[in-house]
């Protein structure tokens, strides 16, 4: 876990930001922080996807996976259903552009923007593979747990997403 004191995890920085005379205060991919309230945020590059799905601070994002074909890249995430393998990732907590950086949310409790596809309290959770930037309802054992409904009617969730 890296060291960052006074972290805002809603900035976002461009490419040229981690580059340079300033690269030595930014982030690096994959960093991870802990905040003073037990959330885990790992730090990553968003990608819009195929269908150009913008970045929105509280929606789930999975690892992008062109054409839901898995490349193992697990530094790199999107909204873009269509563009994942169906992993979740964690829960944007700003709105970086495409190709540009932030931190996700992969422990912790997290409120979501958008509601639940389905589900209800206290049931686990996976990235949607139909509705972009959302969570639904683990219907089968094989399923990839990410997080789990704390109070679905409020977009309350426990997020167990993979760091």
């Amino acid at each position: 876990m890296t060291s960052f004191v006074g972290i805002d995890v809603t900035q976002t920085y461009t490419a040229a930001q981690l580059t340079g005379a300033n690269s030595g205060k930014a982030p690096k991919v994959g960093d991870l922080y802990e905040s003073y309230d037990s959330k885990t945020y790992r730090f990553v590059k968003y990608n819009q996807g195929a269908g150009a799905v913008a970045a929105v601070a509280g929606n789930a994002v999975g690892f992008y996976a062109p054409g839901g074909t898995s490349t193992g890249v697990t530094n790199e995430v999107t909204s873009d259903v269509s563009d994942t393998a169906g992993n979740g990732a964690g829960v944007l907590a700003g709105a970086p552009g495409n190709g540009e950086y932030g931190w996700i949310q992969v422990k912790g409790v997290a409120t979501l923007t958008t509601a639940l596809v389905s589900g209800a309290s206290g049931q686990a959770l996976v990235l949607s593979a139909t509705t972009d930037g959302t969570l639904k309802v683990a219907a089968a054992v094989t399923d990839t747990v990410c997080a789990y409904a704390i109070l679905a009617a409020s977009k309350i969730i426990m997020c167990a997403f993979p760091h």
